[in-house]
């Protein structure tokens, strides 16, 4: 599933391909044909991602709400429209630009009490400058649930999906499956402000890289990571496979639906101090 930085870059492509100008929408598939019809021919003010959710602003204030789900893709390009392929749910055309939406779990035309309501309902973005990541802490120092859990929430921490969250953890040597309410607060900002870094990063080159310099390909004299999603990482869907850390094998466990993947020996099990000095 595309992770907040997917959403955050296609924002900004339709902001710049169409902002401030009339465009044409239509549905070639016809499965939101009456509410293309409602928005052709206006203005498209402008796009802002949440999350995994993806918000397209036109005149009047209505919204189209789009989340892309697993295998949702919206293409921009520039140039004349051709001829639509496949199961196009949303074209918008202005005759120097055009997108195509296919795949989508989710294609609505809202209003703005809808928008902020959907927005209200998300945690905090680090993609977002008005993110506040005090919002995630007050709810992840109280928790009972893994903090691999918790940071997959998107109503405890808005855009990280299975990647970002495999390889922030490792990152800081967290246990995926420790508890949120024993992390100390000194650790969830770490991992905030990494993740603010990695997102942007993200952003930049439109692909996930994790691994600092010294473990790159090149440092490191390895094969570069052949992989359908991109980019080098140390633990996500490397399971088997030695840490490129510490050499142990990288392990998966399924937790709520979802893969965890991480190192056993980079981030060993949480044990309390107060257990172990009652051991």
């Amino acid at each position: 599933m595309p992770e907040g930085h997917t959403l955050y870059r296609l924002a900004r492509d339709l902001a710049e391909a169409f902002g401030g100008r009339v465009v044409r929408a239509s549905s070639p598939q016809g499965r939101f044909a009456a509410d293309a019809a409602l928005i052709d021919g206006t203005v498209l003010v402008g796009a802002e991602s949440g999350g995994k959710h993806l918000f397209v602003e036109f005149a009047d204030d209505r919204f189209v709400h789009v989340h892309l789900g697993l295998i949702g893709k919206w293409d921009v390009r520039r140039g004349p429209a051709p001829e639509p392929v496949g199961a196009v749910r949303l074209r918008l055309d202005n005759g120097t630009a055009y997108a195509d939406l296919r795949g989508a779990i989710l294609c609505d035309l809202v209003g703005r009490e809808r928008r902020d309501e959907v927005m209200g309902r998300l945690g905090p973005d680090p993609l977002r400058p008005d993110a506040d990541p005090e919002r995630a802490w007050r709810r992840i120092q109280r928790s009972d649930r893994a903090i691999g859990d918790l940071i997959m929430d998107q109503e405890v921490l808005a855009g990280v999906g299975n990647v970002y969250r495999a390889e922030v953890l490792f990152r800081h040597r967290i246990d995926p499956l420790r508890a949120g309410r024993t992390l100390r607060r000194s650790q969830w900002q770490a991992i905030w402000d990494d993740l603010v870094a990695l997102l942007a990063e993200g952003v930049r080159t439109g692909r996930i890289d994790t691994v600092r310099p010294e473990h790159t390909p090149e440092a490191m004299g390895r094969a570069a990571r052949k992989d359908d999603h991109g980019g080098e990482v140390y633990v996500y869907r490397r399971t088997g496979q030695p840490c490129h850390v510490c050499g142990t094998t990288i392990r998966t466990k399924e937790l709520k639906g979802r893969n965890l993947f991480w190192c056993p020996r980079c981030q060993p099990r949480f044990r309390s101090r107060a257990r172990v000095g009652a051991a």
